[in-house]
């Protein structure tokens, strides 16, 4: 089962249409709180410093954002948890216009009422389903987006739907030419579920990295990894010293090394996708 914590019943919570319980739970790690869906950890929100990227993978997501031209950005975020990236990216880059989609109203209640967005943020939230949201965004962000980042999980497993071929394809038309696709993946031993991830995303779009913890990127162990992807080369000078830095070190998989990770993966399409790997319950116990 997943971790419990002391004055659970206590903590402000919502009741998701599927009947799984999200609450708002102060970090047990680090300043901040978590936003937490049935024992399962979603997001960290530092209301006091949203530079602060506590999940590790977040802050992979975020050292790719840091990379890209300077100035504001037009941003799609499909999935909201607790909006951390959203915050990030209005607290590094005032003035940038934000798109959220999130199939949750009763998560995004909870999250405003409880992590308030900084006042005067251009963040709008729009209800749905992530993919058929992408298809309801103003006709005129096609071709315009700088970032696009996919982070959707219903409980603990991505949707089948929201990794495959078409999927992406319908992300990559909002990108602008130079504009870039983040994807978070978890997986396991084998990384079968991740290399299929990789293979997908790079019949779309030619320019692809991914980001992990170096065990994970292995297959030793569950985790996360970031896939970066664009149509144009990836800004990466810096992202190999970032990583290796830690505070686990981790690895940047680019070229050769993706060929090699995604030899043998099938690209996944509408009629044969699988939802992500679900993790073993003991993996959020503290």
């Amino acid at each position: 089962m997943g971790r419990q914590r002391r004055g659970e019943a206590e903590t402000p919570s919502a009741r998701l249409s599927d009947g799984r319980i999200a609450r708002v739970v102060p970090s047990e790690y680090a300043n901040g709180y978590e936003v937490d869906v049935d024992g399962t950890p979603q997001s960290h929100v530092d209301p006091s410093d949203p530079t602060h990227l506590h999940f590790e993978y977040v802050a992979r997501m975020g050292a790719v954002i840091d990379q890209l031209s300077d100035g504001p950005l037009t941003a799609v975020h499909l999935g909201a948890g607790g909006l951390t990236i959203p915050r990030y990216i209005e607290a590094t880059r005032p003035g940038s216009r934000q798109q959220v989609i999130e199939l949750e109203q009763a998560l995004v209640d909870l999250v405003r009422e409880n992590l308030p967005l900084p006042r005067g943020a251009s963040i709008r939230i729009r209800i749905g389903d992530a993919r058929e949201g992408l298809s309801r965004l103003p006709a005129a962000m096609a071709g315009s987006v700088d970032l696009l980042v996919s982070d959707v999980y219903s409980g603990a497993q991505t949707p089948a739907h929201l990794t495959t071929v078409e999927f992406y394809r319908a992300a990559a038309a909002l990108l602008a030419p130079a504009g870039v696709l983040l994807v978070n993946v978890a997986d396991g031993s084998g990384l079968a579920f991740a290399r299929r991830q990789v293979a997908t995303i790079r019949e779309v779009l030619p320019e692809v990295v991914v980001l992990a913890e170096v065990q994970v990127l292995k297959g030793r162990r569950f985790g996360n990894l970031v896939i970066a992807a664009s149509a144009a080369p990836l800004p990466t000078d810096w992202l190999p010293r970032l990583m290796a830095a830690g505070p686990h070190p981790a690895k940047v998989a680019q070229g050769a090394e993706i060929d090699a990770f995604i030899q043998g993966a099938r690209p996944a399409v509408d009629g044969d996708a699988t939802d992500s790997p679900k993790p073993s319950a003991v993996l959020f116990e503290r």
